[in-house]
């Protein structure tokens, strides 16, 4: 298996980041090569993707989910194989580290040579900039909050 470990601040606070992140269905929005997310029940959903001109569908199941602070899963099946923690942090009141740590076992040709140049890296640094874009301009849409003094 390959892993890759990346990390990225955003701007916007922990709850904030936590359930957009929690929220897959989104994941077209941000993530190059996610075409869908359907949620097929609190603990599983379905993917389809397309990444590097190889399509998959494979489904995924949550095995931790602890709120603001982890997210972590794992495929189910035998298509695709990988897992994956998304740890968030938070930096302040209104600043959030997000820490991506994926394990993929590559199969096939392709993908091994993709693995060997580092593609599974160069996409999740991708993505995890994707989502901070995203992420901040939701929160940058909704404005501010209500004070912390009440007002």
């Amino acid at each position: 298996m390959s892993t890759v470990e990346e990390s990225i601040d955003v701007d916007v606070p922990v709850r904030v980041v936590y359930d957009q992140w929690a929220t897959f269905e989104n994941f077209p929005r941000f993530m190059d090569g996610v075409e869908e997310v359907r949620q097929l029940d609190g603990q599983r959903a379905h993917w389809r993707t397309r990444i590097a001109g190889l399509s998959r569908e494979f489904e995924t199941e949550v095995v931790e989910r602890v709120p603001d602070e982890r997210v972590a899963w794992r495929t189910t099946g035998d298509s695709v194989k990988h897992t994956g923690t998304v740890a968030f942090e938070p930096l302040g009141a209104a600043r959030t580290r997000v820490r991506m740590t994926m394990a993929f076992q590559p199969t096939g040709l392709a993908e091994k040579a993709a693995d060997k140049l580092g593609v599974l890296g160069v996409q999740v640094r991708g993505d995890l900039r994707h989502f901070k874009r995203y992420v901040e301009e939701l929160a940058a849409e909704a404005g501010p909050g209500p004070s912390p003094e009440g007002g």
